[in-house]
């Protein structure tokens, strides 16, 4: 599937939820691979890229920091982004906070929608989960990530009181999003409130844009204050617990919007997922840590050496007569079945090991062990291949050693193993100098490394 972009920019402004400005919003298309970035332009463009290693703060809403700019509030329109699947886009603002509009994520799904999306050239890069991964913190909070074919959520929240209870909010596919979750409004309890306006924040919010839930009386002082803060008339208690008769737009309208946020501090892992995610009494704390362990996870699992891909139904490109019209070797000390790749700089062959092979006897008997020094005889054997298939008269030549260098052996081989061998040339080859890096794997797993140098002589 290919990344997208929008195709045209468009604009939005309002007030922020926190720090009360107003702030006007760019959302302008941007080339394949860059991401989502936000740039300040009130800050001589300073770009924070939305990755989960510039998160800063979640006191309420997440808050990406680099060097001295910032930006908050971005959960909504990460969501937003997320589920419509736009994977590159510049979002550039003229102020500290993304504005809060009507407290969901609806009037920024419609926004993109408008825009329309437009395909690019490069292939999305997906993660796909291919283990159970579980972020718990110290409050109880969870989010457990299965394997799964697509990106599913579910929310469990139970704030234990009368007006706010056990709710459960489920999305099993994206394309539900603006039906089922995007219109799900931000909530508070009233108790929340004026901690929060003592504090300086919510100087953005009005009745209109979060559900306030009330679970204990109120003072008049504190009505008084909600009134000034909200420049309304009356505050008072509806009979659903809400303050100001809010219509409610979900029975679980709470538990919609705690799933909302999930899938925008997910999304700042930078790259579509595929996964089944269960979060049980979620928030934007531990979605961040969550979302910054499994990005962790990823770097770890991809900066280890990958296999190339060996399908044993392919025919190579070189067979075992082949591979003896261009080596000297000869059983039993050819250690290389078949060429499955081969190209100016890069060589892939296959050892099929059996309880046949001589070094068997002494190696060691009862415990068979293939020779760590054999797995590096056999990866020189393909490195020559690829050295003697740059001359244009291979049998007048042999190839020797002249240096291993950072061997390591990682897992031994035992028969019924099958080798794949993976070299690379780290310098073009000159003068007959050939220097490699070479790899083996059993499956998916590294056995053994080096670095070969060798020299191709007639």
């Amino acid at each position: 599937m290919l990344q997208q972009t929008l195709k045209k920019t468009v604009s939005f402004e309002g007030n922020a939820l926190h720090t009360g400005e107003s702030v006007k919003v760019n959302l302008v298309p941007s080339d394949a691979n860059t991401g989502i970035v936000f740039v300040r332009t009130d800050l001589d463009n300073a770009e924070i890229p939305a990755l989960a290693r510039h998160i800063n703060r979640t006191n309420r809403q997440t808050i990406l920091q680099k060097g001295d700019a910032s930006v908050g509030t971005v959960e909504h329109l990460m969501a937003s982004l997320y589920a419509l699947g736009v994977d590159n886009l510049r979002v550039e603002l003229n102020g500290s906070e993304i504005p809060i509009l009507d407290g969901s994520a609806a009037p920024l799904v419609d926004l993109i929608i408008e825009a329309g999306l437009e395909e690019q050239s490069e292939e999305k890069n997906y993660y796909v989960l291919e283990e159970p991964f579980t972020f718990k913190d110290d409050d109880g909070s969870e989010i457990m990530a299965l394997p799964s074919d697509s990106f599913e959520v579910s929310a469990l929240i139970d704030y234990g009181t009368s007006v706010l209870g056990p709710q459960h909010a489920h999305l099993n596919q994206m394309t539900n999003f603006r039906e089922e979750i995007a219109s799900a409004r931000t909530f508070s309890f009233l108790r929340e409130l004026e901690p929060l306006l003592d504090q300086g924040l919510i100087k953005g919010g009005d009745l209109n844009n979060a559900i306030v839930y009330v679970d204990q009386e109120i003072a008049p002082a504190t009505l008084d204050k909600l009134k000034a803060a909200f420049e309304k008339e009356d505050v008072q208690v509806t009979n659903r617990g809400t303050l100001n008769n809010i219509e409610l737009r979900f029975s679980n309208e709470a538990a919609r919007h705690k799933l909302l946020d999930v899938i925008g501090d997910i999304a700042l892992l930078g790259r579509p997922l595929k996964a089944r995610l269960i979060a049980t009494k979620p928030g934007h704390g531990v979605n961040a840590e969550f979302t910054k362990a499994l990005a962790a996870k990823i770097r770890k699992e991809e900066s280890k050496p990958k296999p190339p891909k060996y399908d044993a139904n392919t025919p190579p490109v070189k067979t075992v007569e082949d591979i003896m019209a261009l080596i000297p070797h000869r059983s039993p000390f050819l250690l290389v079945d078949k060429i499955m790749e081969l190209t100016e700089d890069r060589v892939v062959g296959v050892k099929s090991v059996t309880m046949n092979e001589p070094f068997f006897v002494g190696h060691f008997p009862g415990s068979p062990v293939m020779p760590g020094v054999l797995q590096v005889e056999a990866m020189a054997q393909c490195g020559g291949i690829l050295a003697l298939s740059s001359v244009p008269d291979p049998e007048n030549y042999l190839t020797f050693f002249m240096k291993i260098d950072n061997v390591k052996f990682k897992k031994k081989v035992v028969p019924g193993d099958t080798l794949i061998f993976d070299l690379k040339l780290i310098t073009p080859i000159r003068r007959g100098i050939v220097h490699m890096l070479g790899r083996a794997f059993v499956g998916d797993t590294l056995v053994s490394e080096a670095e070969l140098m060798a020299q191709i002589t007639k």
